[in-house]
């Protein structure tokens, strides 16, 4: 998968809005796998997957659902969920001997 930016935390938290809360940790499991097998895809083929778009978490999310209305709480903690589900799978991976993305410094480090 592709670096995370903030509008992959966001389309991937509308998805989720349409879930009952329940079913968002297989959902997001969905979306990660996904994006991952794209972007796998586009590096050995050198265009975007033809169902799950570029390699991005965006690209998976995208058109799936409608933006929350502003200050919705719910939409808040699905973001939350997102990064945790994120950060979960990061660590997993290092601590098997996968790919580190590029980008992952330690947050207090950056602060």
């Amino acid at each position: 998968m592709r670096p995370v930016t903030p509008g992959d935390i966001l389309a991937a938290a509308r998805v989720l809005l349409a879930q009952p809360g329940a079913e968002w940790d297989g959902v997001l499991a969905e979306m990660l796998d996904a994006a991952t097998r794209a972007d796998r895809f586009r590096l050995r083929h050198g265009r975007a997957h033809p169902l799950h778009g570029n390699g991005t978490l965006m690209s998976v999310a995208t058109g799936q659902a409608s933006p929350p209305p502003a200050g919705d709480m719910r939409f808040l903690r699905a973001q939350g969920a997102v990064i945790a589900a994120i950060l979960a799978r990061s660590e997993r991976l290092e601590g098997h001997g996968g790919e580190r993305p590029a980008d992952t410094g330690d947050v207090e480090q950056r602060l």
